[in-house]
């Protein structure tokens, strides 16, 4: 169960990436292509965690490799629809959180897992369009 929760706010966090690495303009995160969308992510990620310089910068480095990582397998082709490139999508995430997490004191470990585990899910099949996507009227 752990498993399935982590693995899903991973897709949260991959979708958010993604969405980012589309580059979009406005939407529902904004003008800007979705920064304001990873400014809340890593609140939500590092809730509770005091990070040193050391450790943000290296933190962002991560990130960003894994923002080009994401745009590569983008451009390549499928997206999210695409079983295959949604599979390599979500194995760069965790690698990515596994990155992140090698980063951080067994103490910040112990909170960041439990800050991805209460991210937001989606549930199965993605919940609907991400980002600016209508919602049927109720």
């Amino acid at each position: 169960m752990k498993a399935m929760r982590i693995l899903a706010a991973g897709m949260l966090v991959l979708v958010a990436t993604t969405a980012q690495a589309q580059g979009g303009q406005g939407g529902a995160m904004g003008p800007g292509g979705g920064q304001g969308g990873m400014q809340r992510q890593n609140e939500m990620l590092f809730k509770d965690i005091t990070l040193t310089d050391a450790q943000k910068a290296k933190i962002d480095s991560i990130q960003t490799a894994g923002r080009a990582a994401m745009r590569e397998l983008m451009q390549a082709g499928g997206g999210m629809q695409d079983p295959a490139a949604r599979e390599k999508m979500m194995d760069a995430r965790k690698k990515q959180n596994d990155a992140i997490r090698a980063v951080l004191t067994p103490e910040q470990q112990t909170q960041f897992d439990k800050n991805l585990a209460a991210m937001p899910q989606r549930g199965p099949g993605g919940g609907g369009p991400p980002g600016g996507g209508q919602r049927p009227p109720r």
